[in-house]
């Protein structure tokens, strides 16, 4: 009913805007005698058998029949053809009523007008245009059915259902949803101002995150300080400048390490980590004590990080991380099976950024020696993949026997082209074996 009384006040709303006062007056005197307030198909009957076709008036007659042709068929395409053999039999009830009336001339009037529109949709028409010079054509087979008043009940009856379906059931006037689509867009807009009010809450919370966050990378970068020594066979990284490789839990941090002569070791037993106690015994052990402030500083320089770069895109905790002999590229290994291979050199001309789906957990990685462009992944269900990193593809698919499922460990030859793995099985029972591969089928 509310969609009812604000679709007549928009009416209203037309009609004065467009100065329609005769119309204004008449709508406002139908409405005052309206009493069901809704859909009237007798007033609509009465229209084309009571006024339309009684007084000849083809021409509204056809404009009604387009109007229902057009408010119908483009939302229900299945009922196309029932209107059309609606607007069929209503032109020919109309051409009988005519004839029966003695006024020919209003037949010959309709097909002078829409005779080729009408003969374009349905070509039975061309008998039809013989109707108005036949002396009899109640007589005629062909058109005796449309004489009789069993015909024209059947076509009341049908339109009335037809409309009463239509009006009742599947459509609704246009003008009656903009209630509904004004209600509905009133309450959008509420859902809306939710949302921003949500959202403005979420990006507060989102920048404390941040700001903690920012404080937790901080405390890291000075956790990694790490005490080491200056001998350089126990300790390949002092002084070298070579990253070291740190793994979280799901991203990959790469790390440059320089040496810095001239800071001192700490001298009370509690700073130094248990860890680092170990490494630090065995350095005095190898140096007589003299007791030389200086020369304690020059053996145990500190490590100072100089930059670290993350490489995000492991869903799952990572296992294990390894640089290629070059150093320009990193291959990680995640508990999920994928294995992501890193282009650490931005200067590179191409990246060999890849990531690898082994379908089992990786218990092993290693970068082939010479060319830096194969990768062999070891898995726990006995498979050995050999990964090529230029052609982004694995190019070589080894498995082990089934006694000994998981691949431990890969190791490389530097001078051959050769690797040996290390596999076990589930009741831990070791095996070693030395696989040889020609490096070239597979570059």
């Amino acid at each position: 009913m509310e969609n009812m009384v604000y679709a007549e006040e928009l009416v209203r709303e037309f009609l004065v805007f467009r100065g329609f006062t005769n119309t204004l007056q008449a709508f406002v005197k139908e409405l005052g005698t309206d009493i069901g307030k809704g859909f009237q198909v007798d007033k609509i009957l009465d229209l084309i058998f009571s006024i339309y076709i009684p007084k000849f008036q083809a021409e509204n007659l056809i404009q009604l029949l387009r109007f229902f042709n057009n408010c119908f068929s483009s939302h229900e395409t299945h009922l196309i053809s029932v209107i059309s053999e609606l607007d069929i039999s209503i032109i020919h009830y109309y051409i009988i009523h005519a004839i029966q009336a003695g006024r020919k001339d209003k037949v010959i009037e309709l097909f002078d007008i829409h005779g080729t529109e009408l003969l374009q949709k349905d070509q039975h028409w061309a008998s039809w245009f013989a109707i108005p010079y036949i002396k009899a054509p109640q007589s005629e087979p062909q058109f005796r059915v449309y004489f009789s008043k069993e015909w024209s009940n059947a076509l009341h009856l049908s339109l009335r259902n037809f409309l009463t379906k239509m009006f009742n059931g599947t459509r609704i006037p246009a003008l009656m949803k903009i209630s509904s689509e004004r209600n509905m867009v009133s309450r959008l807009k509420g859902d809306i101002k939710q949302l921003n009010f949500k959202l403005a809450q979420l990006q507060v919370s989102l920048e404390e995150k941040e700001t903690q966050l920012h404080q937790l990378r901080s405390n890291s970068l000075l956790a990694t300080e790490v005490i080491v020594g200056t001998d350089s066979s126990s300790n390949p990284l002092a002084g070298s400048g070579e990253p070291i490789v740190f793994v979280p839990a799901s991203h990959v941090i790469c790390v440059s390490a320089s040496a810095q002569a001239g800071e001192r070791e700490p001298k009370h037993s509690e700073d130094i980590r248990p860890d680092d106690t170990q490494v630090s015994t065995s350095k005095i052990s190898n140096h007589s004590d003299t007791g030389n402030d200086a020369q304690r500083e020059e053996e145990f320089p500190e490590v100072r990080v100089d930059f670290q770069e993350t490489f995000l895109g492991h869903t799952s905790p990572i296992s294990r991380c390894r640089f290629s002999a070059t150093g320009d590229n990193v291959a990680s290994a995640s508990v999920d099976g994928t294995v992501r291979i890193w282009t650490y050199d931005s200067s590179a001309p191409t990246s060999r950024n890849a990531t690898i789906y082994c379908g089992a957990e990786i218990m092993s990685l290693e970068w082939e020696c010479k060319s830096d462009r194969l990768l062999l992944i070891g898995t726990a269900d006995g498979g050995i993949k050999a990964w090529n990193v230029d052609a982004k593809r694995v190019v070589c698919d080894l498995s082990c026997t089934e006694a000994f499922p998981s691949v431990l460990d890969l190791k490389c030859s530097p001078v051959e082209p050769i690797f040996v793995s290390a596999a076990a099985s589930r009741c831990f029972v070791g095996l070693v074996r030395v696989t040889l591969v020609n490096w070239a089928m597979l570059l």
